[in-house]
């Protein structure tokens, strides 16, 4: 069974859905389109999902793995049709976490017209901290960062989401429904870049909690 921590208790992973292009100036250093009329959802297995201390292995068939640091939500309870409003009333934690990218892969697949899944859904493809309670945290607006090898490659702030957390918890809610233990990858700023084995790589979601994920 797949977990995470939440103020020092395993609880278990139902759905990881992730959100893309979330970011503007993320989908323009990609080429991408800005998505203006729902966001971009897409699901990761979680046999993806990597915690500390283990370590990033890349896989041997791609040459171009890229780090995408996002803000991760834990859902805490099953939940349908919900209200911006009142989304965020179904997150138990936040986290921070890493959406890594076969790139390389991905564009063989977009080419074809294919899905993603291979190139987002590799063993350790979904890097994430420990979980601190939603009402132990008191900011509405969330600043990230990720360090590789002591240099900051991104910098996030959910005020410049092109969709905002209660919009997100809501359209799920609505079009998949929202399970206990339900993770959300919320998006990544600009910054990507490729990753290599020696790299060492820091995510901190600014005042609330910090990872740290070494790359063989």
């Amino acid at each position: 069974m797949t977990t995470v921590s939440l103020a020092g208790r395993e609880h278990a992973v139902a759905n990881i859905f992730c959100i893309g292009r979330n970011y503007a100036a993320h989908a323009s250093e990609l080429g991408n389109a800005v998505e203006t009329d729902e966001p971009l959802v897409f699901l990761k297995p979680t046999s993806s999902l990597l915690r500390e201390p283990d370590p990033v292995r890349l896989p041997v068939w791609s040459d171009d793995i890229h780090h995408e640091c996002e803000l991760v939500l834990l859902v805490g309870r099953d939940a349908r049709d919900l209200a911006p409003a009142e989304a965020m009333t179904a997150i138990a934690g936040y986290g921070i976490g890493l959406d890594l990218t076969a790139r390389d892969v991905q564009a063989a697949m977009k080419a074809k017209g294919q899905p993603w899944t291979k190139s987002k859904g590799f063993p350790g493809a979904s890097c994430v901290s420990a979980f601190v309670a939603a009402g132990q945290v008191a900011a509405e607006r969330f600043t990230f960062s990720l360090q590789v090898n002591g240099e900051t490659r991104q910098h996030g702030d959910t005020a410049l989401m092109l969709f905002p957390l209660p919009v997100i918890v809501s359209y799920l809610s609505t079009q998949y429904g929202l399970t206990a233990g339900d993770l959300i990858y919320t998006g990544t700023p600009e910054g990507v870049a490729r990753i290599a084995a020696g790299d060492r790589l820091v995510l901190t979601l600014d005042g609330v909690v910090s990872a740290g994920f070494g790359v063989i």
